[in-house]
């Protein structure tokens, strides 16, 4: 029996998941072809595709409890895995994610799948590496109405938030990952802790970053949002602050008709 069986998960095929949403708004379903998804909480101010990083699936300690805060506060969220991490859970070996180029494919056929079982926007985001996929995939919008897959992407991205964004590699920090940044045309939030490795606060100080881009920074906390004990703040603490912040972001933005190429979002 698979792991996601085993988890509770529920089989359905991609073109059935909008009536077994229906039935189970909050459940877990393993979409065949593709893999699992979990939907968190009631989209009161928002709903988010929310992937996640490259060493950790959504089943992650920091994953659980973001997904949790934020889903508390009005944002439902819906996790995926791809397929690589699911075989790390099949098989229990670690395992490198796939080239980015292979990860965004993937990304966008869920995208795909899922923008068009809501008459709402579907913001996008992600931990780490999750959220450099989904930044790339945002800066698709303008030069091409459809996914970078070979299904069509009916509407364009209204918003991405990021937790813990990889401005660059750990000890490579002149190997920035941000030449996309400048075509992403919908607003972008960035929730990063103050020494995070992959862009501590006084590096990201030195980039030239777009308008529509916003930093949260997190007090003391590093790329999981974990502060040092001497600064009398916990993980929990930041985490729930950072949900904070992405909720009250969905909010502000997700009444404001923002053009995209010639669709209105």
């Amino acid at each position: 029996m698979s792991h996601c069986a085993l988890s509770g998960y529920i089989e359905v095929l991609p073109q059935a998941l909008k009536e077994a949403l229906k039935r189970q708004p909050n459940g877990a379903f393993l979409v065949r072809g593709m893999g699992p998804l979990a939907v968190h909480g009631q989209a009161r101010i928002g709903r988010l595709l929310f992937a996640h990083g490259a060493g950790a699936g959504q089943q992650s300690p920091f994953m659980r409890q973001f997904v949790t805060s934020l889903a508390d506060r009005g944002v439902q969220v819906l996790c995926i895995d791809f397929p690589y991490m699911q075989k790390i859970q099949e098989t229990g070996k670690r395992r490198p994610p796939p080239p980015i180029a292979q990860t965004l494919d993937q990304f966008a056929q869920w995208y795909a799948l899922l923008a068009d079982l809501f008459d709402e926007p579907l913001w996008i985001g992600g931990k780490s590496m999750g959220g450099r996929v989904a930044t790339l995939f945002a800066s698709k919008q303008l030069a091409n109405q459809h996914s970078i897959s070979e299904q069509p992407c009916s509407k364009p991205v209204p918003g991405v938030v990021v937790a813990g964004y990889p401005f660059h590699p750990v000890k490579a920090s002149d190997k920035l990952r941000l030449e996309h940044w400048p075509a992403i045309a919908c607003p972008m939030l960035v929730l990063q802790g103050e020494r995070d490795p992959f862009g501590t606060r006084e590096e990201v100080a030195g980039y030239t970053l777009p308008e529509n881009a916003q930093l949260a920074w997190l007090k003391d906390g590093d790329h999981d949002f974990k502060p040092r004990r001497l600064s009398g703040l916990t993980q929990t603490v930041l985490i729930d602050e950072a949900t904070q912040v992405a909720a009250s972001f969905v909010r502000a933005h997700g009444s404001v008709h923002a053009e995209v190429g010639n669709v209105l979002v």
